[in-house]
């Protein structure tokens, strides 16, 4: 049996509070239950989503050894997701990489310890984003496009067209 959902993510940290102030604004989260040693963290009903263990002994990461590359959390609207760019933006938080996947928009963040953290918005379905996955132009670029925010959401603020923004067109 396959589980039914992924619950929570636990990270490490020896810059707790850093981390605790980074991760609670980036997902608008609730501490649910902290102390000086753990913290539980969530944004809906899941009890939580993201917890942060202080270990302050620990080393600076070595991007050069195995481990999780990043984690991702979806948006339900291009707007919202939009509005979390410009929300992270005004604290001074930008992504260090924006792509269009094709089945999704997304912008690429780090925390203070620089563990990878994608913001990302559905364009299609899940059927349709197996049918493009199984695609020439999806096996031509896995990765995806390179894209500016900042124009996306100018361009979309100005009326163009969410369809027209999000287009996945390979250059």
């Amino acid at each position: 049996m396959p589980p039914i959902k992924f619950a929570h993510v636990v990270l490490r940290t020896s810059r707790y509070e850093e981390m605790l102030e980074w991760w609670t604004s980036a997902l608008e989260a609730e501490i649910r239950h902290g102390n000086e040693f753990l913290s539980f963290m969530s944004y809906d009903d899941e009890h939580h989503r993201v917890a942060i263990v202080n270990m302050p002994e620990l080393a600076e990461q070595d991007r050069k050894t195995a481990g999780v590359e990043h984690v991702a959390f979806t948006f339900g609207s291009l707007d919202e997701l939009f509005e979390q760019y410009k929300r992270l933006k005004a604290r001074g938080v930008l992504p260090y990489w924006s792509i269009n996947h094709g089945m999704t928009l997304s912008g690429y963040y780090r925390d203070p310890d620089g563990n990878q953290v994608e913001f990302q918005h559905d364009l299609c379905s899940l059927e349709e984003a197996d049918v493009f996955m199984r695609s020439p132009a999806f096996a031509a670029n896995p990765i995806g496009i390179k894209v500016d925010f900042e124009d996306l959401i100018e361009r979309y603020e100005n009326g163009e067209a969410a369809e027209s923004i999000t287009a996945y067109v390979p250059a």
